[in-house]
């Protein structure tokens, strides 16, 4: 490919201003051609502070336009799975926000559609492509603590009960739902896919009928095997993930920067490692690299599937979507 990959972008909502927006005009070999939203003067607004040549309040005009390559489906996910499809059925090659949709079965059917139409499906999963997790990874894969054991998991957050992530309809859950698919989504990149998988989720009600407090324990095929506590309904803040092997641990947060820390033979240390400006910008970088044919992305449709898995029989008893 000698050109630039031309993006549109369907929903420049909030996660578009840092995130992930910039990042597809700053990856080399990158262009941000078009970007749409419902509401036409939000559209235009985003277009106008971003430098975008131009912008639309109908997702027909980013999907039947001859001039984009890739569409970045970045809407809530209750529509998800609908401009997939319909992206997967212009020829467009896809990269649809995290979580990839509202259920396992949703996942499926925008894989297959994909597959159909011989167009690449990516999920927003980015910690994939980021340098401080990518330390973590090489730390565990070069046996810096020894032969993985077991890992473990927590998280709590304060109630947030007007955030849209607490709103059935747009966001196929409960806060559990939208942040957690990335650390499960991280340890299946380190771990491998999870052969077994035991949950419990609760509601106590000041966050309507979504889940607030999770548990979860599950095992790798492995062999390591893990856990996790979420409580988002706290009256605290806390994120921590902690990789247990037989020579010492790595700890490291999936939802702030914070350092990673490795304890060895009673030594501790910490590691500092800066996050990108733009946090899409270093997996947008390898989908642009895959397209060339010098790469691959390692958050695909069919990764992001096993996460979804995972979700779908945590949540089994709670009320969704």
């Amino acid at each position: 490919m000698t050109q630039n990959v031309r993006w549109g972008i369907i929903g420049c909502g909030d996660v578009t201003e840092v995130k992930s927006g910039p990042a597809l005009q700053k990856a080399k070999g990158s262009e941000l051609v078009a970007v749409m939203r419902r509401t036409a003067s939000l559209a235009e607004d985003y277009a106008r502070r971003h430098g975008v040549p131009r912008w639309h309040d109908d997702a027909d005009a980013i999907l039947l336009a001859a001039d984009i390559d890739a569409v970045y489906i970045a809407t809530h996910p209750a529509s998800h799975h609908e401009y997939a499809l319909r992206a997967a059925e212009a020829g467009k090659a896809v990269y649809v926000e995290k979580p990839m949709a509202r259920s396992a079965q949703e996942c499926r059917e925008m894989q297959d559609a994909c597959d159909r139409a011989g167009v690449p499906l990516w999920v927003a999963y980015y910690r994939r492509a980021l340098p401080r997790f990518l330390r973590v990874k090489e730390l565990i894969d070069e046996g810096a603590i020894g032969d993985i054991r077991a890992v473990e998991s927590r998280r709590f957050q304060e109630a947030r009960p007007d955030a849209w992530q607490n709103t059935p309809g747009l966001s196929g859950g409960g806060y559990f739902f939208d942040a957690t698919c990335h650390a499960i989504d991280f340890l299946h990149f380190l771990f491998g896919p999870m052969d077994e998988v035991r949950g419990f989720a609760s509601s106590h009600g000041n966050l309507g009928p979504l889940e607030d407090t999770v548990s979860a324990s599950y095992r790798f095929a492995n062999g390591v095997v893990g856990s996790g506590t979420w409580c988002f309904n706290a009256d605290a803040e806390e994120d921590v993930t902690t990789v247990i092997g037989s020579a010492g641990t790595v700890s490291f947060s999936v939802s702030s920067h914070d350092a990673v820390r490795v304890t060895r033979g009673g030594e501790k240390q910490e590691l500092w490692i800066e996050d990108p400006p733009h946090a899409h910008q270093p997996l947008v970088q390898t989908i642009i690299d895959e397209l060339a044919g010098r790469g691959e992305c390692p958050s695909t449709g069919r990764s992001a599937l096993g996460t979804a898995e995972v979700i779908d029989v945590i949540l089994k008893d709670v009320v969704r979507r």
